[in-house]
């Protein structure tokens, strides 16, 4: 009878794990291996990937026992119950997390080291953390279908990446074009919106005059990049300035020849400042789109670098809080600079390495959200995101994060996918030296259109969330098992 007496002291290392590997050597995490009926629901459940730049924390643990539940609950119940794991590669986290890494341990760059080398490092580390991210997952007791084990940088998850940037790109969706994007100085690289962070800062607001009979003083946090204003935007409701809209003025800012167009926005707070906006296109979303709207000039004052443009004379090479100080300095000699206040603001910065960003224009690739798509019955990917939710054929749980959600899409803009990093899912564009650019699943051997065998691939890799984007399909067998638009 002793020996049917609980120790007092619960002791998990003893029992957990061989239950563990009892459920797992069964197979009956797999629905495939439970005998079900033809006509038994289906309940699904990916795993949202955990990044494997390290270990999982304690969100990640309450994520997996509220999963467990679900699916141990359904699979009681008799549904075709699948619950899919797998791990994401997370692209320009892991890259940043192997950079710091190597300099700390080495003092060496990744550029020291060169791609292939660097690219080696990065494997052994992912190597090292996947499989404590995937053991930790096991000691959570994950009834997962470790059959279907993916990693969103396998095979078969390259294989659908490929094809649905060709697909896309063919559609019209994916295309190659400058636009403003976020720009990280220090890692040189593109970041999603969804990638730059916002911090309350103190910062200093300047109000003056670009040169002495320039009709409109304006206010701004960044006279550095007044350097490349090409219009004032004043809201056409604002009496003050309503007889100038359409002018043209020219002078110079600093020493620097300006040609600025008085142009009337009605989103231009006129309680704000002066209530007149220096439009910078090339370091501003809001002022590109309204470059876009009235036809303005575009110049680009900070580099990647995250330093002055070599057109601007005394400037050229300053960093940007560097010819701030000076611009500022210069503005106050002339006796342009009227007022200088602290105000509260939103510093962007990098959400892996906390550098300040800077919104500036670059080549890249994008995928066009307002772009109508034959496939989608002439609606843009945006029109149709939208139209799921509204018709409630995605649903929400809780609710309230629908109108998240669609606020989110209603204010969505092309997306940048291309990122200046070695880590990650190459971009399928191979560009021959006739200037002929080739999308294609494989590498070309000749060009189509000149027959060169010069070819080259885009050197940029593709952001993270393009793969984790597909992640609830491509674990479940697309490309392979869709035919004629159709799951077969």
């Amino acid at each position: 009878m002793k020996n049917s007496e609980l120790p007092k002291i619960y002791s998990p290392r003893e029992t957990e794990d061989k239950i563990y590997q009892i459920w797992e050597k069964s197979g009956f995490f797999n629905p495939d291996n439970l005998n079900l009926p033809e006509d038994a629901k289906t309940y699904t459940i990916v795993l949202p990937p955990p990044n494997i730049t390290a270990k999982l924390h304690l969100g990640h643990s309450a994520m997996l026992a509220i999963e467990d539940l679900l699916i141990r609950f359904h699979r009681m119940r008799g549904y075709r119950a699948l619950w899919v794991p797998g791990t994401d590669h997370a692209a320009i986290a892991t890259q940043n997390v192997v950079e710091k890494k190597i300099y700390n341990e080495t003092g060496l760059t990744r550029h020291d080291l060169g791609k292939e080398k660097f690219l080696e490092k990065v494997w052994e580390f992912l190597k090292e953390t996947q499989s404590t991210i995937l053991y930790q997952t096991r000691k959570m007791g994950s009834s997962l279908d470790w059959s279907r084990e993916a990693f969103t940088l396998d095979e078969d998850r390259k294989k659908a990446v490929m094809r649905m940037f060709v697909d896309m790109y063919k559609a019209g969706i994916i295309y190659r074009g400058e636009r403003i994007v976020n720009w990280c100085p220090r890692c040189q690289s593109t970041l999603a919106d969804d990638e730059v962070e916002h911090f309350e800062q103190t910062g200093k607001l300047y109000t003056f005059r670009y040169w002495k009979d320039f009709p409109i003083s304006i206010s701004t946090t960044r006279p550095e990049t007044k350097l490349g204003d090409t219009a004032v935007a004043v809201n056409p409701r604002d009496e003050r300035y309503r007889e100038l809209i359409g002018q043209e003025f020219e002078g110079l800012f600093c020493g620097i020849k300006l040609k600025i167009k008085i142009i009337a926005d009605h989103e231009v707070d006129m309680q704000f400042g002066t209530g007149a906006l220096g439009v910078t296109p090339a370091h501003s979303m809001v002022d590109w789109k309204m470059a876009e709207k009235n036809n303005l000039a575009i110049v680009k004052v900070i580099d990647e670098e995250g330093r002055i443009n070599s057109q601007f004379k005394k400037y050229s090479g300053m960093s940007a809080s560097e010819a701030r100080e000076l611009i500022v300095s210069d503005l106050r000699e002339n006796n342009l600079l009227e007022k200088e206040e602290e105000i509260k603001n939103n510093l962007s910065v990098c959400y892996r390495c906390d550098s300040a960003i800077e919104p500036l224009p670059s080549k890249q690739w994008f995928v066009a959200v307002d772009k109508p798509v034959e496939k989608l019955q002439n609606k843009s990917l945006k029109q149709k995101s939208i139209e799921l939710a509204a018709e409630k054929q995605i649903k929400f749980i809780p609710f309230r994060f629908t109108k998240r959600y669609l606020d989110w899409m209603e204010n969505l803009h092309d997306w940048c996918i291309s990122r200046q990093i070695w880590f990650g899912h190459d971009i399928p564009a191979y560009y021959c030296e006739c200037g002929e650019i080739i999308i294609s699943e494989t590498k070309p051997e000749t060009c189509p259109k000149c027959h060169s065998a010069k070819i080259t691939q885009d050197e940029d890799s593709l952001d993270t969330w393009f793969s984790s984007g597909m992640w609830t399909f491509s674990t479940l067998g697309w490309p392979d098992n869709f035919k004629n638009n159709r799951k077969s």
